[in-house]
């Protein structure tokens, strides 16, 4: 049973409060910019256990009646195709995948802005044309010579007065994106802008899990999210504005800080007068008001720093880079007195590799057993340890064979014979496969099949760096993968 150290149902109420108090502060409608991920939240699910990845979106639905959404997407984005690395998916696609998820959610889904639009950007005028043909308004943000810092011209007819003005319908108006980089906080920012021109009253706010403003500067979960946004330069650091307007102590990172003067500066321009002192006070932030166990949330946070600390030197051998994000968050890890060894599943992973001259790894279940799986004529490593885990999760006897010899052999041949492939080795992908095929005839594969699900948010180690179709398979099972940064073949060309 895995320990929990965040108060979900406590979150959900609290944070929901929380948003409707600020949205009556201003007496009318309040936008909402959203940082970071609502559907998908792994990172915050991780080092405060507890935190579901669906959160943030259950948090909205509980005010879904009163809640639009407004989704921004960057016509510079769009122009270069860029892709969201955890789906591998384009932004473009990633729009309508968004859309898609607010409504199976009973979210409404008011309009589109493509911002930095200039007459150059074709894919935009053609995406906006895409979006009008399925039904969305969609709306052109223009960009603004001396964005941020010449305020007298953003502030005026010639800047955010160019934009569209988007016309919505509810009072809670959530302003999300793809990524970071949009635009989501100068939409906002211009909302209010043809707001007060026509009258109308409205506010803005910040909505961001991390860095978490009420724990220490160097508490793990926000040295976690420092190793999490390493590639952006990210620092945590003392909000200078709210220790000089309230003599407090409180966490923000240093983008929110550096651009909090020019803000400033444009709400006084906007409304004659700034409803914030500093950048903390725009947030609605309450996750650390529900963690209910310190000492498991900071010791999942030290892991998190960890499996960071392998992704990164996972993606410096791939693409051949210089060791910058890895040597950074390898000084967080010195900052928390914490090594690669005191992730649980690297070292039986490479003892396993030592013992068997070959590729080798490790899972740690729910209940803390490590169990390891090992190359063979048949079975990758990988493969080897998901059903060295299943067969332990279901109790099941170690000599217990899960797939007939029968199976294995036919598959090897389509491999290697008919679909062009050297390595007859089973993946993780066919090994479920035939389990599952299995499972209609035999106890044993029904019973282990049956245990997937509990492989949830357990971790694995492994000796060599994981091709696709493995890396794909741990992560929709939900597991935790970190590797060695070591190929198995010395091949110049892989698949990514």
């Amino acid at each position: 049973m895995r320990k929990v150290g965040f108060d979900r149902e406590k979150y959900l109420v609290l944070q929901s409060h929380h948003i409707d108090e600020r949205r009556k502060r201003f007496g009318g409608k309040l936008y909402l910019e959203f940082g970071g991920k609502l559907f998908d939240d792994h990172h915050a699910s991780r080092v405060l256990p507890g935190f579901t990845p669906d959160n943030k979106i259950a948090m909205l639905e509980t005010l879904k009646d009163e809640v639009e959404v407004v989704i921004v997407v960057s016509a510079h984005d769009l122009a270069r195709n860029k892709v969201r690395a955890d789906l591998g998916i384009p932004y473009e696609s990633d729009v309508l995948r968004l859309i898609d998820e607010f409504r199976s959610y009973g979210l409404y889904v008011g309009s589109v802005v493509i911002t930095q639009m200039t007459d150059e950007h074709r894919q935009g005028r053609a995406f906006k044309r895409k979006l009008e043909r399925l039904g969305l308004k969609v709306y052109r943000h223009y960009p603004i010579k001396g964005y941020p810092s010449d305020v007298a011209l953003i502030v005026s007819d010639n800047g955010y007065g160019r934009n569209d003005y988007i016309e919505t319908t509810r009072d809670l108006v959530v302003v999300t994106a793809p990524g970071p980089g949009s635009g989501k906080m100068a939409t906002c920012l211009s909302q209010l802008y043809h707001d007060h021109k026509r009258g109308v009253p409205s506010g803005y706010a910040k909505f961001e899990t991390f860095p978490i403003w009420n724990l220490p500067l160097d508490h793990p979960v926000n040295l976690a999210y420092e190793a999490a946004t390493a590639d952006l330069d990210d620092v945590n650091m003392i909000d200078p504005f709210h220790l000089a307007a309230y003599g407090e102590q409180v966490v923000n990172y240093n983008r929110d800080v550096e651009i909090f003067p020019v803000l400033k500066l444009l709400f006084e321009q906007l409304t004659g007068a700034s409803p914030y002192q500093s950048p903390t006070d725009m947030g609605v932030n309450m996750a650390g008001q529900c963690i209910s166990d310190d000492e498991v949330c900071r010791a999942a946070s030290k892991q998190e720093v960890i499996r960071r600390y392998y992704k990164a030197l996972v993606h410096e051998r791939r693409d051949e880079l210089e060791p910058t994000l890895s040597d950074r968050i390898a000084l967080t890890m010195r900052t928390l007195g914490i090594g690669v060894e005191d992730r649980p599943v690297v070292g039986p992973a490479l003892e396993t590799e030592r013992r068997a001259k070959g590729p080798a790894a490790s899972l740690q279940l729910p209940d803390g057993t490590v169990v390891t799986g090992k190359t063979s004529a048949l079975l990758g490593s990988s493969s080897a340890l998901l059903l060295n885990a299943l067969k332990l999760l279901a109790g099941l006897p170690d000599e217990a064979h899960l797939l007939a010899p029968e199976t294995i052999g036919p598959i090897q041949t389509l491999k290697t014979q008919h679909l062009g492939s050297a390595n007859p080795r089973l993946h993780t992908d066919e090994v479920l496969i035939a389990l599952s095929v299995g499972a209609t005839y035999d106890e044993f594969a029904r019973r282990a099949l049956a245990e997937l699900p509990h492989l949830r948010g357990c971790d694995v180690h492994t000796t060599v760096i994981l091709g696709p179709v493995d890396e794909a398979i741990f992560r929709n099972l939900g597991v935790n993968v970190t590797s060695e940064p070591v190929y198995q073949s010395k091949k110049l060309y892989r698949k990514r």
